[in-house]
């Protein structure tokens, strides 16, 4: 067996030229296999581990500064859940949530009881996205998915008090001390997440609307009044500006960051882009983020080295894996979960019509500040079928200011609010409704017009996936 390596260059450089070779056989799918799951050093892996965690921590404390968790989570009568069973928490559960998940977000920066608090972030932070689909944001679902690989991920192995605390248990003991390498695989599901952001980010832009400007003629101009930047935002050629900049950022973005010439040059832009994002913009930690994600794209020991560390001894050897079914059930699952996060962001070309206008396969998509839609009017009604009486709907009897605002222009969220008045007034009179919306709608500033057919009963229509 192989010693592992240990020296003051850098070993376990992610810049490998290819799979390495396994049983004197080079390449194929046994060399890719062995190329995941040899180890890197776990650095870079931790840095994104900690910065991650600090961040989603930050997002916890606004949702209490700004009040949010009660507004979107105490207050609401119905909730528009993507899973009927799951609810919200009784009485003040959602409070005591919400601090649990910030205890553990702030546990899994400093890498404390990882293999615990990290998987129950996951799961907290899930629960929260999987509440209310009126509460769909990008960065929220891209947050899940990333405390979800880092859950899984090794990332508590460098800069982390299990570390310390493993360290000094195996001084005590006199036994070897654990290693700070991690498996390919860990670090490149994560690349290959922030990939699929910008990649799937610019195709969604390759649309008339974006292409002519909009909506940002719409949102830049609002913001003449911020300052030093403020009069660029309302000069008539600075949206068209904007929208080919951030299509060609988006687009590029995934190849520069996987180059290793490219590299320096897309992580200069990305972090102006999303800096500048941020300033215009209100959308959260989603710049934060992305710009901590960054850290992951360079060789995986840079932050040892910028810190003026020795390089750490990695595992060379095929005996430092795993075996042999579990390196198998392991590229079954990272190449599915590939798979799924390849396809879910197409699936909208399977449904009729502009995905931005019906919403059919909007979420889970990466279709980032594409659009710009307003309710004119929005009436609602119920039909008893065998008296024909009509009873005119308030929403706002129902819903949350919010709720309601977000229904306007979703026919996805109109069908579900049918479907809750319907089988309500069935369960008190006995009688299905037919329950009828007229609602005019204007896309990026274009002429409003009917949203769905005034005659259709939302009742009767089907809920499902497609319309996610």
């Amino acid at each position: 067996m192989v010693s592992p390596v240990s020296s003051t260059e850098p070993t376990g450089s992610d810049e490998a030229s290819g799979p390495a070779v396994e049983g004197g056989s080079p390449g194929g799918w046994k060399g890719w296999e062995r190329h995941l799951f040899a180890e890197v050093d776990g650095a870079s892996l931790a840095l994104f581990r900690v910065a991650f965690g600090v961040l989603l921590a930050w997002e916890v404390v606004r949702y209490f500064a700004n009040h949010r968790i009660q507004r979107y989570y105490i207050e609401p009568q119905i909730f528009f859940s993507y899973v009927d069973v799951i609810k919200p928490w009784h009485g003040q559960g959602m409070i005591w949530h919400f601090a649990a998940l910030g205890v553990c977000a702030l546990c899994g920066a400093a890498g404390l009881f990882y293999r615990v608090t990290a998987p129950l972030c996951c799961v907290g932070i899930t629960y929260v996205f999987l509440l209310d689909k009126a509460e769909y944001l990008n960065h929220l679902y891209l947050c899940c998915l990333l405390s979800l690989l880092l859950a899984i991920a090794p990332a508590h192995r460098v800069f982390s008090l299990d570390r310390l605390r493993a360290v000094r248990r195996a001084a005590r003991a006199g036994t070897e001390v654990p290693g700070e390498g991690v498996p390919r695989w860990a670090l490149w599901i994560l690349r290959f997440q922030v990939a699929v952001v910008y990649l799937f980010g610019a195709i969604a832009k390759l649309n008339a609307d974006w292409l002519h400007g909009r909506p940002l003629d719409l949102w830049l101009p609002a913001r003449a009044h911020l300052p030093l930047i403020g009069p660029l935002l309302a000069l008539p050629t600075t949206a068209l500006a904007v929208a080919y900049a951030g299509l060609l950022i988006d687009l590029a973005a995934p190849f520069l960051l996987l180059s290793r010439r490219g590299r320096p040059w897309g992580i200069g832009f990305l972090i102006a882009f999303h800096v500048a994002n941020a300033l215009i913009f209100s959308i959260g930690i989603f710049p934060w983020v992305m710009i901590a994600a960054l850290a992951l794209f360079p060789d995986p020991g840079w932050p040892r080295r910028l810190l003026g560390r020795r390089a750490v001894a990695l595992r060379e050897d095929a005996a430092g894996m795993p075996r042999r079914a579990v390196r198998a059930l392991g590229m079954a699952a990272l190449h599915g979960y590939v798979l799924v996060q390849i396809l879910v962001p197409m699936r909208h070309w399977l449904y009729p019509g502009d995905v931005a206008w019906t919403e059919s396969g909007h979420r889970f998509s990466w279709r980032m500040k594409l659009r710009n839609k307003k309710a004119e009017k929005l009436q609602i009604h119920l039909r008893d079928p065998v008296t024909g009486t009509r009873e005119k709907v308030d929403p706002h009897a129902w819903l949350t200011t919010r709720q309601v605002k977000e229904m306007r222009t979703n026919p996805d969220l109109l069908t579900d609010f049918a479907h809750v008045l319907a089988d309500r007034h069935e369960a008190s009179r006995g009688v299905r409704p037919v329950v009828t919306a007229r609602v005019m709608v204007s896309l990026n500033g274009h002429p409003a017009r009917l949203l769905l057919d005034p005659e259709t009963d939302l009742a009767s229509e089907p809920r499902g996936v497609r319309r996610w």
